[in-house]
Order: structure tokens, then C-alpha cells, then sequence
């Protein structure tokens, strides 16, 4: 049975339009719940909420440095997941995080918290799909969709593998590096897209280096949509807040619909 992010983003595609999915730093400021919210209004399909970590591996220069000044206000994970938990978004919410503070935490207790703030769906990028077993069964126990990263290097074996295990969607890496935004789409997003799509029925979006409206256009062509993070995150570091970064938000979900 689907969970509510893999449902929300059927939802879309099968009425023929492309899925928006929208990172925001959790913890960000005193008012990013209301952030959360903003997005929510302005179109997103699902929100992913960042729990900061001292070293977030997969993330370029302004993702972290929202996780610095996050934790650098106080941030923790239980401190997020409490300000979740009354969050009434209106879409499904995933959390993004790197694996020592769900191994930290123990990972049934970990997953547990996560259903219990209202939490569909989990990422974690540092985990390789080797060492999925123990996490993913804790998650599956609790119902938390655990979204797998699918890697443009990757051999079609591989990406067959990690099709079958994820869940919620596969999230197609666009490019080789950290995420941040670029002049322009790497061409390896439309490769991994197209890769993917012949690979699996699951929802398959694109992320990392997808940063201006166009490139969502552009980058869910051969796919189903897109993971926009670093520009949105840009926008609550410069203090835009929630009526500015939904303003922006609106603009990727008013250019996907266009498309």
C-alpha cells in the first residue's frame, strides 16, 4: 500500500502534471514552521524538512550554512520533530538527515518519533544501500517511507536495486557534486531521469543542482518532477521570509504547470 508521500506525487502525474518537492532547513529561524506552512500554500506536493547535522556530506556552501546557524540557535532533532508534530502543513512532510543521528537516537526509536510527529517519509544520504537492512526495517515497522538516492554513476543493476527498496519516490541524483545552484542543468539529470523511468512505476523526481524554475521545467521532462532545496534555503538565509520564499516557491510551481 502506497504511503501519503508516494500517493501525493501519483497524485500528481497521474492528473498529468509534474511533482514539486521543497526542502526546507528545519529549525531555521524563529519562524520556519510558518515557512513550512507558506510552501504548503504556495504548491508544494510534499516538504521535506532538513534536521541539521554537523556535517551534511551531501550538501553544498548555503545548506551548510543553514545547518550551522540552525544548530547554532539551539536546533535539535527532538526540538524539530516537537515543532512538527503541531504542524498542520496540509501535504505529506519527509525528513532529510545524514545516518548518526537516527543510529544516535536508535533506529526504532528513531522512526517511531518520526510517526509520531506526523512524518511520512525519511532520507538519508549517507547511507549506502548495503547497509539499508536495519534502518529500513525499523521504518517499514513504523510506516515511514524511506526514500532512496539513485546516483547518475550507477550501473542499471544497481539502480534496479534501489528502485525495488525505496520507497515514497526515487530521488534521482542530477549530477556529480553537492547540492547548490548552477548556471545550468548538468545533462546527467536528463539521463538519470530516463534511466529511472524505465526502471520502476515509482515516482522518480530529480534533485541536487535544480535551481531557477526553468531548470525544473527542464530537469522533469523525462521524469515525474523535481527536488528544489538550496534556492529555497538561499531565500530564508537572506531573510526573505515566509511570504518571500513562497512567493518563489510559486514561481517553480506556476512553471512546471506550464510545461
Amino acid at each position: 500500500m502506497a504511503g501519503a508521500v508516494e500517493g501525493a506525487l501519483r497524485d500528481r502525474r497521474d492528473a498529468g502534471g509534474k511533482a514539486l518537492v521543497v526542502y526546507v532547513t528545519g529549525g531555521l529561524g524563529d519562524d520556519w514552521t510558518d515557512t513550512v506552512r507558506a510552501v504548503a500554500d504556495a504548491g508544494a506536493d510534499v516538504i521535506e524538512i532538513g534536521i541539521p547535522f554537523s556535517d551534511p556530506v551531501m550538501d553544498g556552501p548555503t545548506i551548510q550554512a543553514a545547518n550551522d546557524r540552525a544548530l547554532a540557535s539551539g536546533a535539535t532533532p527532538t526540538s524539530i520533530l516537537t515543532q512538527v508534530s503541531g504542524l498542520d502543513a496540509g501535504v505529506p512532510l519527509a525528513v532529510m538527515t545524514y545516518y548518526n543521528i537516527p543510529f544516535r537516537a536508535g533506529l526504532e526509536r528513531f522512526a517511531a518519533a518520526l510517526a509520531d510527529a506526523g512524518v511520512s517519509g525519511c532520507i538519508l544520504p549517507d547511507l549506502p544501500l548495503e547497509e539499508t537492512g536495519p534502518w529500513v526495517a525499523a521504518a517499514d515497522e513504523a510506516g515511514i517511507e524511506t526514500i532512496l538516492l539513485a546516483a547518475p554513476t550507477a550501473s542499471d543493476e544497481r539502480l534496479s536495486r534501489v528502485c525495488a527498496r525505496s520507497r515514497g519516490f526515487v530521488y534521482g541524483v542530477g549530477l556529480l557534486g553537492v547540492t547548490g545552484v548552477r548556471a545550468e542543468l548538468a545533462a546527467s539529470a536528463s539521463i538519470i531521469a530516463t534511466r529511472l523511468k524505465q526502471l520502476t512505476d515509482l515516482p522518480v523526481l530529480i534533485g541536487v543542482g535544480v535551481g531557477t524554475p526553468g531548470q525544473a521545467v527542464e530537469a522533469s521532462a523525462a521524469g515525474d518532477g523535481v527536488v528544489v532545496g538550496s534556492a529555497v534555503v538561499q531565500g530564508m538565509l537572506e531573510d526573505a521570509g515566509p511570504t518571500g520564499v513562497g512567493d518563489l516557491v510559486a514561481q517553480f510551481r506556476v512553471a512546471l504547470d506550464a510545461a
